[in-house]
């Protein structure tokens, strides 16, 4: 559908944006980087008060799965107004409610919807982190959690303890410690903890955790819990395999160890199933829900296994805990997605994304990495000069290698760990020896340290494909990945548009930075601003 056209204005959208600058907080950050004033928007397609046009791929941090101001959510919002329905009713019972209960169970694993119970919470994604923390501490009388680095579970106290990195680092690493979180390694190919990728760098990664948990002085004693994200999204938009999932639930349940899997940006189709553990057909024992299951406005539910319901009345409250519009617009978000299979769409969409991006990505070596599930992407964005003269094969500080919790040794008196001892072929293929006669036991996946993240490249990416129309966000280890969440109602021509604005942006940043060390291949023509029409 067509938007009305709104006169340019730059004057007031600049007045606007000082006024916000003068009166808001410092610590505003997506106003920093994308100076918008939105006055419309309508699926993927967002309108300025100066008359721009964006395609939105940022969706509110993955809050729009059906993208802004969808008929569907808007009418169910009407419904309610029109009722003359209470809009706030702390906990109590409502048809609206109870109506979202029902299609919020119709959705969830199987076996964890049959034994189910539902806490809601205050409106945040990261009040509902906060409310599973306190429910398996209290419901195991143990206190220490288990989390990953380069985990985001939110900014309040319990959550950003559990998180693997924050602005304020020093602050999130002292709540660590106060928590009592133990940080295990995730298994993040393209950088892996342990010098290797592929399924070799996530065994090892399960190992890790297994055999930390078996040491009694592996310095974590028994804990509340596991919290994890399926996809990590704002460390970089890193999938976790699906056999590394299956193994923290084996490890887990063997333990009675409590598994929180967080799908706050992860859930309602978002990785091309409806829930991200839908992939790996694992059951977690808690769930953490918000963004997305609000269809745009704020909610947050935890969603758990009956038998941790041991907690008393009031343990965890909140006064907006019962937004009647939030579980309408919810409740007719997840009834759409569910309905018109827009998980597989999202499956379908995002392959085809990320095989152009790859393909995109051949001969540019500032594109590190390109990965993602379903339309949760992101283009991890390297210094490769920097990496090459730290020398190939050498981890940086901090990296790599790490020690073996058991010591083991590999024939020759080589730990597995020694991602020194090989180098990645020229062409970037597979690894091999780095002389003859060293041992080859883990050469077929050793690989040299990724060169450093590009940070001031990926932000000038961003700017470039704001110019052209295009909002994304940034993430990952130095904010050096450029991330896409467009809604699930994405279409083929929006897709194409996207991409083509992408590698557009991603070919001019890259020439003005002068960051490359061999020619680019030839581009497109040179990219005409969008003015009009329904897909923009």
């Amino acid at each position: 559908m067509a938007l009305a056209a709104v006169p340019g204005d730059g004057g007031a959208t600049q007045g606007i944006l000082r006024r916000q600058a003068l009166r808001e907080s410092a610590a505003r950050t997506y106003a920093r980087a994308l100076p918008i004033v939105p006055v419309r928007a309508r699926g993927m397609t967002v309108e300025g008060a100066d008359g721009r046009r964006y395609l939105d791929c940022l969706s509110g941090a993955g809050a729009l799965a059906l993208g802004h101001n969808h008929p569907v959510v808007l009418d169910a919002i009407r419904a309610v107004l029109d009722s003359e329905a209470p809009l706030q009713v702390l906990d109590l019972a409502t048809p609206v409610k109870d109506a979202f209960t029902d299609e919020l169970f119709a959705t969830l694993p199987p076996g964890l919807a049959s034994r189910a119970r539902v806490q809601f919470c205050g409106p945040a994604g990261t009040d509902a982190v906060e409310a599973a923390l306190k429910l398996v501490r209290t419901a195991t009388g143990r206190d220490g959690l288990l989390a990953f680095s380069g985990a985001y579970h939110g900014m309040t106290a319990g959550a950003l303890a559990a998180s693997g990195g924050a602005p304020a680092d020093g602050v999130m690493a002292a709540g660590a410690a106060a928590a009592g979180v133990t940080r295990l390694p995730f298994p993040y190919d393209y950088r892996c903890p342990f010098g290797v990728g592929g399924e070799r760098g996530a065994e090892l990664a399960a190992h890790w955790a297994e055999k930390l948990l078996d040491d009694p002085k592996g310095g974590a004693p028994h804990p509340a819990g596991m919290i994890l994200e399926p996809v990590q999204g704002e460390g970089g938009v890193i999938p976790a395999p699906d056999g590394w999932l299956r193994r923290m639930r084996e490890i887990t349940a063997a333990r009675s160890i409590p598994l929180i899997v967080d799908e706050v940006q992860t859930g309602v189709g978002r990785t091309g199933a409806f829930w991200a553990v839908d992939h790996s057909g694992v059951e977690p024992d808690v769930m953490v829900l918000s963004k997305a299951i609000g269809g745009g406005l704020p909610l947050a539910v935890v969603v758990y296994r009956e038998d941790l319901d041991v907690w008393p009345p009031g343990a965890h409250a909140g006064t907006f805990r019962g937004n009647q519009l939030a579980m309408a617009a919810g409740a007719a978000t997840l009834a759409h997605v569910r309905q018109n299979n827009l998980a597989e769409r999202a499956a379908t969409v995002g392959g085809r994304m990320l095989e152009r991006l790859r393909r995109f990505a051949a001969g540019r070596p500032q594109i590190g990495d390109v990965r993602g599930r379903g339309l949760m992407i992101g283009v991890e964005l390297v210094a490769p000069e920097a990496g090459f003269a730290a020398g190939a094969g050498v981890a940086p500080t901090g990296a790599g290698p790490v020690a073996n919790p058991d010591h083991e040794e590999a024939p020759g008196g080589t730990t597995p760990y020694e991602a020194s001892r090989y180098e990645v072929s020229p062409g970037g293929g597979a690894p091999y020896e780095t002389s003859p006669g060293e041992p080859a036991l883990y050469a077929d996946a050793m690989r040299t340290a990724a060169p450093p993240a590009a940070p001031a490249l990926a932000a000038a990416v961003q700017q470039e494909c704001l110019r052209r129309g295009l909002i994304v966000e940034l993430g990952g280890r130095h904010g050096g990945v450029i991330r896409l969440l467009p809604p699930l109602t994405i279409t083929d021509e929006q897709t194409e548009a996207v991409l083509d604005r992408l590698t557009d942006a991603l070919d001019a940043s890259i020439r003005t930075a002068g960051t490359h060390s061999r020619e680019l291949p030839p581009t497109a023509a040179p990219f005409v601003p969008p003015s009009t029409g329904d897909h923009r």
